[in-house]
């Protein structure tokens, strides 16, 4: 379907591919991944569009191929005036409307012949897109997203996350040959998620989505693309069998690692010793044991491994170590609530919650959880604003903000660099040094934050944040536009911290991994759930009754193999790898 061939192509601060080349076959579902601001969403734009890059090395496509697109950020069409079944079928009613229009122009004409050939052309086309039955498969297609009861709805009467669906069962009702989606899953909520997963799975042609979503990589892709560091490896199989593969070329590079420091540290050994013995002994024969032995560990050095994939760039996110000293008359610092809301409400056009009443310990790590369009970011945001009677936070507690608009939390005309010596940092060192463990190079310090990727953006709210004391953090979809990698850093910073968190997500291997209960909007309204009770539900609804454990044990494999490489215990390690290999073939 595509062939790319030794792509090159650099912005004029940073090198994005350097000799890439990958195939995608006819029918495969690709997955497309990569660190954030790698260069994923301008390597699609660049197959779509190659005309408009200057790039070395070859794209060839079929002339023939028709690709259908689904931006993640388009919706500015969600205000057009029609129902979900008009607006699915706007193509459709195009080209009938066409057939139409030329029936009625051969009862007058004299010579019907190029009528009769552009009615056959407009007649192919329409076949070609599932013309004769398109009625129908819109309303399969609906059914098959969950949203069976939408056909007759105004878009604008659709949540984000829906109108999302709508978007993609658009794209794929017309037989594209190729189907191309950026991030489709960013704010989906889980109902939603598992829509986007069952039109994914039900979808017979070939696709390549951009995605940084768990769920979606587990159970959607049997073709993995991995851009990382201006080189590109693809892998044919599951995310899953991917990741494997990964960590046993790890445990096999790491031993021959391992094996040539230890090599190399003897000779540089025995490099000083040669080199203490001949500038007290002359003899030429010494000076030629040395010169020998220092091209021997030059060569050795040289010869080590470089294994670019092995270890993926993954930022080094540490929130701030906070001291809780909260007044209250009452009750300790320990177990004071450092939030209370009491009694609250919110409506625009119809009521999203009312008479809400919670607490948020000063060590509690919470998620907020519900469907698209119920209040959550509402409240978040009235939390962080702190002007209404009915929310209270305690004295001495400092609130820190992550934001789904991230141009709010950040001044997108600004430089990286700006952004961080205007209030955080004194020198331009000092900032370099700090940003290098969110895998900002030096390069990116000059560029303005607009230019980055949304996975980039959300690492520099993080980064601010850690750079503060806040004791509350306040985190609306922090995971969003975030790779895998980084997502799996978030949640090792949140279990880590010490201070309070109350985070909107939809990813719930985040909320499954970090949190200590979940607050559930239901019926317009907020209940607490424990986050073992919440994993049940949530499994329950999705997958095999098995799946929670195995992902359990998936999950202590995996650390102890990572306990047994930093002890260079490489027996050990293969053992437990190949427990894994049992377990995942379980999932």
């Amino acid at each position: 379907m595509i062939k790319v061939e030794n792509l090159s192509y650099s912005f004029p601060q940073k090198d994005l591919y350097n000799n890439i080349s990958f195939t995608l076959e006819n029918g495969k579902h690709c997955a497309f991944i990569g660190a954030s601001g790698t260069g994923k969403s301008t390597l699609i734009d660049i197959i779509m569009k190659p005309d408009d890059y200057m790039y070395d090395g070859k794209i060839i496509i079929d002339p023939s191929c028709r690709i259908g697109y689904v931006s993640q950020f388009s919706q500015e069409e969600k205000t057009k005036d029609i129902t979900v079944f008009d607006y699915i079928a706007e193509e459709f009613v195009r080209i009938q409307t066409e057939m139409n229009d030329i029936c009625t122009q051969m009862e007058t004409a004299s010579d019907l012949e190029p009528l009769l050939e552009r009615y056959q052309e407009t007649l192919d086309a329409f076949s070609a897109i599932g013309g004769d039955d398109y009625e129908s498969n819109i309303t399969k297609r609906l059914g098959v997203a969950g949203l069976g009861k939408h056909e007759n709805q105004l878009l604008t009467n659709l949540s984000g996350g829906e109108f999302k669906l709508i978007q993609v069962i658009k794209e794929m009702i017309t037989n594209p040959n190729l189907i191309i989606m950026d991030e489709p899953d960013v704010f989906l909520d889980f109902e939603h998620l598992n829509g986007l997963k069952n039109l994914i799975n039900s979808h017979k042609g070939t696709m390549l989505v951009i995605t940084h979503n768990r769920y979606l990589l587990h159970h959607c892709f049997d073709k993995i693309i991995h851009l990382e560091g201006t080189e590109l490896q693809e892998f044919d199989g599951r995310f899953i069998d991917y990741n494997f593969n990964l960590l046993q070329t790890k445990i096999e590079l790491q031993e021959i690692v391992t094996a040539q420091e230890a090599e190399i540290e003897r000779n540089r050994d025995m490099v000083d010793r040669l080199r203490f013995a001949a500038t007290y002994y002359f003899d030429p024969s010494r000076g030629n044991t040395l010169n020998a032995r220092v091209s021997l560990l030059e060569r050795l050095e040289a010869r080590k491994i470089k294994a670019p994939f092995v270890d993926i760039r993954q930022p080094k996110i540490h929130f701030p170590e906070v001291n809780m000293d909260i007044e209250n008359a009452d009750e300790t610092a320990e177990s004071a609530p450092v939030l209370k809301v009491n009694d609250y409400s919110v409506a625009f056009e119809e009521t999203l919650l009312e008479h809400v009443n919670f607490e948020i310990g000063a060590h509690d790590k919470v998620a907020l959880i519900g469907p698209n369009g119920t209040g959550k970011t509402t409240l978040l945001r009235d939390i962080y604003a702190n002007k209404k009677d009915s929310i209270e936070i305690a004295e001495g507690v400092n609130t820190a903000f992550v934001s789904q608009l991230q141009g709010e939390m950040l001044n997108e005309s600004n430089t990286v660099l700006d952004e961080f010596q205007e209030s955080l940092f004194e020198t331009r060192d000092e900032i370099s040094s700090y940003l290098a463990a969110y895998g900002f190079e030096e390069s990116t310090l000059n560029q303005k934050i607009a230019a980055l990727s949304g996975g980039e953006k959300n690492l520099l709210q993080l980064a601010k944040i850690c750079a503060g004391n806040a004791n509350l953090l306040l985190l609306d979809e922090p995971t969003s536009h975030l790779d895998t990698y980084s997502q799996i850093a978030l949640e090792e910073a949140i279990a880590e911290y010490n201070g309070a968190v109350l985070m909107i997500s939809h990813d719930f291997y985040t909320i499954a991994n970090c949190v200590d209960y979940v607050l559930l909007i239901e019926d317009k309204t907020i209940r607490k759930m424990s986050t073992r009770k919440f994993r049940k539900m949530i499994y329950e609804n999705h997958f095999d009754k098995d799946y929670l454990e195995n992902e359990l044990k998936k999950k202590q494999l995996e650390t102890r193999i990572a306990v047994a490489l930093k002890n260079t215990d490489f027996t050990l390690a293969k053992t437990l790898c190949e427990d894994l290999e049992a377990v995942n073939k379980l999932l």
